[in-house]
């Protein structure tokens, strides 16, 4: 696990400048977003379409991720502290108590075992 930090990918640029449509728009239509790592402090996702993008070892410090769904998006990692989640689909591995911990203490996101 690495500190967070700020990707040098246009799609992560996109994000940093509260362009969620854009991003939208130019992602591609296949394959893997590779924002593993990312920062993404304080910034409102709301409408980010996270279908294969892979947010491991991510840092969401107080991210509006309200209604979201993230259910094809890869969290393994990813810290989701002060994070607004209501209304949002979490992948299956995540247990309810593994969010809530990460909302409120910060811990990192652990993937159940199948």
């Amino acid at each position: 696990m690495s500190k967070p930090s700020q990707l040098d990918c246009p799609l992560y640029q996109l994000l940093r400048r509260d362009d969620v449509a854009a991003f939208n728009a130019q992602k591609p239509a296949s394959g893997e977003i590779d924002l593993s790592g990312g920062d993404f402090r304080g910034l409102d996702l709301r409408e980010l379409d996270t279908q294969r993008v892979n947010f491991r070892d991510a840092y969401f410090r107080g991210a509006d991720l309200r209604g979201l769904d993230l259910r094809e998006a890869q969290l393994e990692g990813a810290s989701l502290a002060h994070a607004q989640i209501s209304g949002s689909y979490f992948p299956v591995e995540l247990s309810a108590d593994e969010i809530l911990m990460s909302v409120n203490f910060g811990t990192r996101l652990r993937y159940r075992s199948k």
